[in-house]
């Protein structure tokens, strides 16, 4: 392949994945054509399958994209806090801010995901695609209990499992009815009084 067409493969991706999930925000993701995915990324259908297989291929992509900066977002939440002021009250309060742009990726995710329950191969890719995430929360969230001196009483992947329920409900509610129920709210109220009763002071450290 020419250094030229190498160089240039990565701003194509990032192009096609940014126009897909406007695209698809804007259209939802069955009704997106991969054609209209090209023209408002200023490419040809050739681009596109010289990167990606199909929509789901580049839906996967995506989803893989906002996992890690969800994760790395959570991260740094999470180490804001001070050691001796990381109470889950702080927590709590640091992890639930919504960005305004993550209600466009409900949108699209929700209606993958109902896109995947009708399709029992879909299903098993996307489950190997949550699990790296969820794998991703387990450990974020074992690892600062730990720094709070705290310890989970519950398997963590079935701990990210609820959070990551909460999330998506609580979302799901706010954006049909932002003015009662902002974004993130229900998560304020309720994940420090969730995490208090799945643990416990860790042993301490010989």
């Amino acid at each position: 392949m020419p250094k030229g067409t190498t160089k240039r493969r990565p701003r194509t991706r990032a192009a096609l994945l940014t126009a897909a999930l406007a695209a698809f925000a804007e259209h939802g993701f069955q009704a997106t054509t991969i054609e209209q995915v090209c023209a408002r990324a200023g490419y040809t259908r050739g681009a596109f399958y010289s990167n990606f297989t199909s929509k789901d291929e580049l839906f996967l992509e995506l989803f893989d994209q906002h996992s890690a900066q969800t994760v790395l977002r959570l991260s740094a939440a999470m180490d804001s806090i001070p050691t001796e002021d990381l109470t889950l009250d702080r927590l709590a309060e640091r992890v639930c801010e919504i960005e305004p742009a993550e209600r466009d990726w409900y949108l699209v995710s929700t209606e993958f995901t109902l896109h995947a329950i009708r399709d029992r191969e879909t299903a098993r890719i996307l489950a190997q695609h949550d699990a790296r995430l969820r794998a991703e929360l387990a450990r974020g969230i074992t690892e600062h209990l730990r720094r709070a001196g705290l310890a989970l009483t519950v398997d963590p992947d079935e701990l990210a499992r609820l959070l990551i329920a909460i999330r998506e409900g609580g979302l799901a509610q706010s954006y049909v009815e932002p003015e009662q129920l902002p974004p993130g709210l229900l998560e304020r109220r309720f994940l420090a009084r969730i995490l208090t009763s799945v643990t416990e002071p860790a042993p301490a450290s010989r």
